[in-house]
């Protein structure tokens, strides 16, 4: 029979890890090397992604081990497509270098909120939004303002460590023995509740933080490779959920605002000194990808649909910018932007075109949309390099556009 070999940019886009990162697993004898076809190009089989998995979970299960009490919640503390954590200190030094007098950073498709996280940081008043209710929570979590009890949320994160799950619940009936062990579904959803259940002694912030201690602890022992379009095959992510407490840093949020709403609608209404957008380019729907989160955090239990156990209505997690409407979407946001600098984040890993993980923006329509409001520089990086200018972009790259908008 044939063996069915499996390209290296489609092993980093499943598992969200650089190519670095993969040759150096190889070269320490964590993964197989695998063989080369007559290109010299690496051929990797079944075996390697299930390596691959093993090492992530390996890896998670380290971080776990020490104890509870000494460990804290960070906002880069999970799994996402498209993450910008690795790419944080490029996006501030093109920001540092190329734009004056920043004091407001508005980032209106902020996914986990590590770029808005890096830039609060940094002393700066920031705008945060996303459709998604999960990531909205995460804002609320650390972004927010409203004061809390922490020793409070803290006892009650430890009364839900404790707790051993018994019945069946929404969440192991749907959930269980495919993205989760039955132990870890009954407890997430016995959490789940008992936190609903909690409203009228939490205020919102509270509220948030309980449901996304639990989110990043779900993300933690789920039986998929970072997002849940589909789960694993063999059911082998077997440690046990535990909630963690969030590190805050409350003294930097006073003058933050925080959003769930349409970009296109939002930037009417607001404005910063610096927009920087990353939107979702390719028709992977962040809705249909963090599906079981958005469930979780939501909790309406809706009728679900397919093997992948999707909620039957996401129509309002769907985002134009995953269709044939993104051009003109994104010449309507960056039309009624109100601000001195827009900054947009661009993966030129696959180009326009039609399929699945193909652009649906070309680094050209954007170049031609930013330049109706002001002169474009463009500035890449190629994992650890760094350079500016207008390059070729057939390779591999990450790629910033930086338009100082015409006063």
């Amino acid at each position: 029979m044939k063996n069915t070999y499996i390209r290296t940019k489609d092993i980093l886009e499943e598992f969200q890890i650089s190519r670095q990162t993969l040759y150096n697993w190889s070269k320490s004898g964590l993964l197989t090397e695998p063989k080369k076809d007559w290109r010299g190009w690496r051929m990797w089989t079944e075996q390697h992604v299930k390596e691959i998995g093993d090492i992530i979970i390996k890896k998670e299960n380290e971080q776990l081990s020490l104890p509870i009490s000494e460990q804290k919640l960070k906002i880069n503390n999970r799994r996402y497509l498209g993450s910008k954590s690795k790419l944080l200190d490029f996006i501030c030094k093109v920001v540092e270098e190329n734009c004056n007098e920043v004091s407001s950073v508005a980032d209106i498709f902020g996914g986990t909120g590590v770029v808005a996280d890096r830039f609060n940081k940094q002393g700066k008043d920031i705008i945060v939004n996303d459709i998604l209710y999960s990531n909205y929570l995460a804002y609320l979590t650390w972004f927010g303002s409203e004061e809390i009890n922490a020793t409070k949320v803290e006892k009650i994160i430890k009364e839900f460590n404790e707790y051993e799950p018994k019945e069946e619940n929404y969440v192991s009936s749907n959930f269980g023995g495919t993205y989760f062990t039955e132990y870890n579904a009954r407890k997430i959803g016995f959490i789940r509740e008992e936190i609903e259940s909690m409203t009228d002694e939490l205020n919102s912030r509270e509220k948030a933080i309980l449901i996304i201690s639990l989110i990043y602890a779900m993300d933690k022992v789920a039986n998929t490779v970072g997002h849940y379009d589909a789960y694993r095959r063999k059911l082998d992510s077997l440690t046990e959920l535990k909630l963690l407490l969030p590190e805050f840093n409350d003294e930097l949020n006073s003058g933050n605002e925080i959003y769930k709403e349409d970009a296109n609608e939002l930037v009417r209404n607001i404005r910063a000194d610096l927009f920087y957008i990353d939107t979702p380019y390719n028709s992977r729907q962040y809705g249909d990808a963090y599906h079981l989160l958005e469930n979780i955090a939501e909790w309406k239990k809706p009728e679900l649909v397919g093997v992948a156990k999707k909620m039957v209505d996401r129509s309002h997690i769907k985002s134009d910018y995953c269709t044939m409407k993104a051009t003109s979407a994104f010449e309507d946001l960056v039309s009624n932007i109100k601000g001195n600098y827009i900054l947009v984040s661009y993966n030129n890993m696959a180009q326009k075109g039609v399929g699945r993980s193909n652009a649906k923006i070309s680094s050209q329509e954007i170049i031609e949309i930013l330049e109706t409001r002001g002169t474009v520089k463009i500035f890449e990086a190629n994992f650890q390099a760094y350079t500016t200018g207008k390059t070729n972009i057939d390779d591999h790259k990450e790629l910033l556009y930086l338009c100082t908008v015409n006063r």
